[in-house]
């Protein structure tokens, strides 16, 4: 398949067109490259894969529409991954705009070029933020979504609604996926594994928010790829049992569908700490804070869609994945 991956320079991104590469897929990377966190970190991801056999980059704002639409009918992909976004809850208290440029005009931009030129399936990340204040446990594809606690989860649920649209309207297959803290080498420095690790070998506090009384489904970035790949292969189909009178969120008449990809198995933030600290072999000093704006207490995937649909639920341990992590910050950054 020929397939344009977005923000191939980030975290999720880089691991997903390496691993389309490796299978022999064509891939298009497309990023900006832009310093919402140290650029040089996205050079060095996207220099690992510039050099493989398939692989074009393209340095594209999703904003810029008509180097979007340039870039839809040059490439003609068979299907799309959307993953540029920009990210970060506490960050779109300080700058909102940034929400409404990436994360809708920018989706709109995608959006518009896949339906324009035939795409046969949309694949996008949203987020396990869009639960917002829902408090049942775990959360549900299949539970209503209305009540966002920050900016950046209102626009993945209007993404959502979004996507929806355009299935509906133009037929154009389209499947969001809900990812739930996602983690592991090459991640971002704005995330709290990658911040923790930073200060901890420091002799620097971590910030500990809500004293530590977080539960989150800490999910392993290859277990996400593995899920992206299952859901990109398939096609959404329209659900022939949707009722307009009970309204299913997750599924649609349209060729519509939304999964999420969570770990499945919610971890104490305080026992995320200790394993860190035990692969680190040093303990952290915590400076506990009270609960941020726009956070969320807890977080638990229902991945049963997933399950049923593609055979597939993540699998790392925390245990695993933080080790990994860790392996890959000592080489990166090494001490001496």
């Amino acid at each position: 398949m020929k397939v344009l991956v977005t923000g191939a320079a980030g975290f999720i991104g880089y691991h997903l067109a390496e691993r389309l590469l490796d299978r022999g897929d064509t891939v298009v990377g497309l990023d900006n490259l832009n310093d919402y966190y140290d650029p040089s970190l996205k050079e060095d991801r996207l220099a690992r894969i510039e050099g493989h056999e398939g692989f074009t980059f393209a340095k594209i704002d999703l904003v810029d529409r008509p180097a979007m639409t340039a870039l839809f009918e040059r490439g003609r992909f068979d299907r799309v991954v959307n993953l540029a976004a920009q990210a970060g809850v506490r960050y779109s208290f300080e700058n909102p705009h940034a929400y409404v440029d990436s994360n809708l005009t920018g989706f709109m931009n995608i959006l518009e070029g896949c339906r324009h030129t035939e795409v046969a399936h949309l694949v996008y990340a949203s987020s396990s933020s869009v639960y917002g204040a829902n408090t049942t446990m775990p959360f549900s594809i299949h539970d209503n979504v209305d009540h966002p606690l920050s900016l950046y989860a209102a626009s993945k649920k209007a993404n959502e609604l979004m996507a929806h649209t355009y299935s509906h309207v133009y037929r154009l297959p389209t499947t969001g996926l809900r990812f739930f803290t996602v983690y592991g080498p090459w991640g971002r420095p704005d995330m709290a594994l990658f911040k923790f690790t930073e200060k901890i070998l420091a002799d620097e506090p971590i910030d500990v928010y809500n004293y530590g009384n977080h539960r989150r489904d800490f999910t392993y970035v290859d277990d996400i790829v593995e899920g992206v790949i299952r859901v990109l292969d398939g096609n959404p189909a329209p659900n022939p049992d949707w009722n307009g009178d009970q309204p299913d969120p997750g599924t649609s008449t349209a060729p519509y569908r939304i999964y999420n990809i969570g770990g499945n198995r919610p971890t104490e933030l305080l026992r995320y700490i200790e394993v860190l600290e035990e692969c680190l072999g040093k303990k952290a000093q915590k400076n506990l804070l009270p609960l941020q704006p726009g956070d969320v207490v807890a977080t638990h995937a229902d991945v049963q869609d997933l399950i049923q649909d593609f055979d597939y639920q993540p699998s790392t341990t925390v245990e695993e994945g933080v080790q990994k992590f860790v392996e890959w910050y000592l080489s990166y950054y090494p001490r001496d």
